[in-house]
């Protein structure tokens, strides 16, 4: 209650104003692109599809994610065995990889000339097809399985272990605990698990973009980016860029309230408990899923590996260059993401009002960056020419997109240090910047590193935005390899995304690392 009292700090007072300027930044461009649609808003055919499959395949990409995810988890929490350690590390991070790479791989590896259709040839059957609605619900499987094997194990490891003793001891068998504990935990854990990863599929452009783009497989962003960049029809655009709104909203608020106050990584390092029931049925079936699961998650991630390793020293400069732009980027995009973060977390510690950052966060993921990056192109146009300003705009994008994630990081870490050092140091009495510098930075060393570490690897990744604005001197990395696929030079683009996955990870390992040194040496 003391800290409430006391007057706001000229850095508290900062992250008020930052948090005001994240706002603006997120509305602005939203309300230019309410001004520059049409109303009343007049859909076609076309834009009513892309409506549908959007929905469909969100929907449909939950539920496969979801339902592989649960033997996935049921079998890491049960088992203990070499290697489990770095695949539970492998789950908690679904974000990191660059979508365009991901997808690459899985092209690699299920496209036409790829391993799985080799083999079906190679037996007389026929190929399988991964563009459409299989490919694009193929992909987001693959880039959210992890996520939703994640928050099913986290629920798992909350089951106390003296429940699953006392389980022992009473003589349950397999079936009592189906009944008592895994479906009541499912029952918990699964819609908020499926509707956070039907909102993410929402807002997929990058998988859309590479494996739909029919007349039949256009989602809503995707037909955003045709309405601007193909026909600039700007007014069409807005328009579609308000459908998305309300299909966020709708998403975003049914997610947010079914995993309000869950927090990822809690106990994941908690030893696997053994499980009443347990035979050697059970174990097969859960070496058979672990199996499964790391060779869909990795073999794509050796394919991209295997081919892009002997391209990397013939691929054209352009790729080089590219490669730079997309650094400096990420760095730019990342610092301005830990600037804007850091003042906002402190100013919710001192507050004691998380309730912020669920704002904030559901703002910044209700509003998709392809409609923010659109309002700001409506915003910039009267003024000046928006392609000239592609970067800065793709970077401050970029830096509201990893927001909600420092703040998620950071704000535990600040309310801990606030209610423990921080009073310790008011006692001393220490204020102002020698109060944060010893008192509260040290506590939030490792969050900041993993948080930058996060925005990094996010904008490196980032196929969005950069799509509306550049021009062919300004393309990142993932715009670059985007552009050699479109060119079928798919060694250079294999060779491009080695590289990519290369800086992504490096990127994000420097800054995490940094954080944690830092949090030593302190």
């Amino acid at each position: 209650m003391a800290s409430r009292a006391q007057p706001l700090s000229g850095l508290h007072k900062t992250g008020a104003v930052f948090a005001a300027l994240v706002t603006l930044a997120v509305l602005g461009p939203l309300a230019a692109v309410m001004a520059r649609a049409d109303w009343p808003l007049a859909l076609g055919p076309a834009d009513l599809a892309a409506i549908r499959f959007t929905l469909v395949q969100a929907a449909l990409s939950a539920l496969l994610s979801v339902v592989l995810a649960i033997p996935v988890a049921r079998a890491l929490a049960r088992r203990d065995f070499a290697g489990r350690r770095m695949l539970v590390t492998l789950m908690g991070a679904p974000f990191l990889l660059p979508v365009i790479v991901a997808v690459l791989g899985l092209l690699a590896v299920f496209g036409r000339a790829g391993w799985i259709n080799a083999a079906l040839m190679g037996i007389g059957l026929g190929r399988i097809d991964v563009y459409g609605l299989q490919g694009i619900v193929l992909a987001h499987v693959f880039l959210n399985l992890p996520l939703a094997v994640r928050l099913i194990l986290q629920g798992w490891q909350d089951i106390p272990s003296e429940r699953v003793r006392l389980a022992i001891a009473l003589g349950f068998s397999g079936a009592d605990m189906r009944r008592h504990f895994e479906r009541p935990l499912l029952r918990a854990v699964l819609p908020g698990a499926g509707l956070l990863i039907f909102l993410i599929c929402t807002t997929s452009f990058a998988v859309a973009l590479i494996l739909g783009g029919g007349p039949r497989a256009t989602t809503v962003e995707l037909a955003i980016y045709q309405a601007f960049r193909f026909d600039f029809d700007l007014g069409r655009a807005a328009a579609l860029g308000l459908v998305q709104v309300a299909i966020c909203l709708g998403a975003g608020a049914l997610a947010f309230g079914a995993i309000r106050g869950r927090e990822l990584g809690t106990g994941l390092d908690r030893p696997p408990l053994a499980w009443p029931g347990d035979g050697q049925g059970a174990r097969a079936r859960d070496a058979l899923a672990i199996t499964l699961a790391a060779l869909f998650l990795l073999l794509p991630l050796l394919a991209v590996a295997l081919k892009g390793l002997p391209a990397l020293a013939g691929m054209p400069l352009s790729v080089w260059q590219a490669a730079l732009r997309s650094v400096v980027l990420a760095l730019a995009s990342a610092g301005l993401a830990v600037a804007l973060a850091l003042p906002i977390a402190l100013l919710v510690a001192r507050l004691r009002r998380p309730g912020l950052v669920e704002g904030l966060a559901f703002l910044t993921i209700a509003v998709s960056s392809l409609v923010i990056g659109t309002g700001m192109f409506v915003l910039i146009r009267p003024w000046g020419d928006p392609v000239a300003l592609a970067l800065p705009v793709t970077g401050l994008v970029n830096a509201l997109v990893a927001l909600p994630f420092l703040l998620r990081a950071l704000v535990p870490a600040a309310l801990a240090a606030e209610g423990g050092q921080g009073r310790l140091a008011e006692a001393l009495g220490m204020s102002g910047m020698a109060r944060l510098r010893h008192a509260i930075l040290p506590r939030l060393a490792r969050p900041l590193g993993f948080g930058a570490g996060l925005a990094a690897a996010f904008s490196m990744g980032d196929l969005g935005v950069i799509t509306l604005f550049s021009s062919p001197g300004q393309g990142t990395l993932p715009l670059e390899m985007y552009r050699l696929m479109g060119a079928y030079r798919t060694d250079d683009a294999q060779g491009a995304a080695v590289l990519l996955m290369a800086l992504t990870l490096a990127l994000f390992w420097l800054f995490d690392r940094g954080g944690r040194l830092d949090a030593i040496a302190r």
